[in-house]
């Protein structure tokens, strides 16, 4: 993971070893944050993009109004930082990390009114998620002892910091039993996501997505409802049971990082024919085609912002 030595930092790009926190930072201590993961891909006519940034900046906003942190920048600067970040490090294809968080203040639960905030930008190298050959041959899930807090127990709507707890542990746990990825039931026994990712099953020919009961409603996700949508693929957002998971033709998960995955087994049940399936494959092959350029129909040309 090559990381860049470039990051952005409070409005201004310095090295990474001087965009340093105070130990007294808020965010620190109790997780009031808001983060986004966005990846920037070589093209095919040359050159790199951002998949989708300013989808991913306005969730941004709404995860920071969420948590009632004011970000003293605009969407658009926040665009530009990103653009401006990827090219201090020379990255045509990267990851970006912008996060937001309280910084140095008062260090009660309570963080005060209007409390100072620390924003970064940074990016890395990262290649696929949950492994090459997992990408390829299908990952290997364990729906987890862990459970996806209640809507009104966590705000599931915001790509919140301190929230990320209840994954590590999930996907930790999976990791220890010799899995790829957790799987996490919500409060009544339905699936919701992945620890980092949202899912899709396949069953006689309909796709099955979790509704936005508990989930965060990933960029990924959105992409490919539409993108099915769009090639005539009926795509239902309802609420299903890991029995009816079991059963499934085919399973897969779309995340930023993880893109799309195909799964070939559940708690150590092949799912279909154990590998993975058809529309799986065509979608993750698909996707990379719309990420780099090469595919590119009337309802994706404001997908991609060009680094320049």
């Amino acid at each position: 993971m090559a990381r860049g030595n470039q990051v952005w930092y409070n409005g201004k790009i310095c090295p990474v070893e001087n965009a340093k926190i105070s130990l007294f930072t808020h965010g620190l201590h109790y997780g009031v944050g808001a983060f986004e993961g966005i990846r920037a891909y070589k093209q095919k006519k040359g050159g790199g993009a951002v998949f989708r940034l300013r989808e991913h900046m306005s969730r941004l906003f709404e995860s920071c109004k969420i948590l009632d942190l004011k970000i003293p920048y605009s969407l658009d600067d926040l665009v530009s930082a990103s653009l401006e970040t990827c090219k201090a490090n020379h990255f045509e294809e990267c990851y970006i990390r912008p996060i937001v968080f309280t910084a140095d203040g008062p260090l009660g639960v309570h963080p005060g009114k209007n409390p100072p905030v620390d924003i970064a930008i940074l990016n890395w190298e990262w290649g696929s998620y949950l492994g090459e050959k997992e990408a390829q041959e299908g990952t290997r899930l364990k729906i987890s002892s862990f459970i996806r807090p209640h809507v009104n127990a966590s705000m599931t709507k915001g790509k919140i910091t301190g929230q990320y707890v209840n994954g590590v542990l999930a996907k930790r746990e999976a990791i220890s039993l010799g899995f790829d990825e957790a799987l996490l039931l919500d409060a009544e026994g339905y699936l919701t996501e992945g620890s980092g990712e949202n899912l899709f099953m396949v069953k006689d020919g309909v796709i099955k997505t979790t509704s936005l009961t508990s989930i965060l409603n990933g960029i990924t996700r959105q992409t490919v409802m539409e993108h099915l949508g769009k090639q005539g693929h009926r795509v239902v957002e309802t609420r299903f049971t890991r029995d009816e998971l079991w059963c499934a033709d085919e399973v897969f998960l779309t995340g930023t990082a993880a893109e799309i995955t195909p799964v070939r087994e559940i708690d150590l049940k092949p799912i279909g024919l154990g590998k993975p399936g058809p529309i799986s494959l065509r979608l993750k092959n698909e996707y990379q085609s719309i990420v780099r350029g090469e595919l590119n129909l009337d309802y994706m040309r404001e997908w991609l912002t060009a680094i320049r």
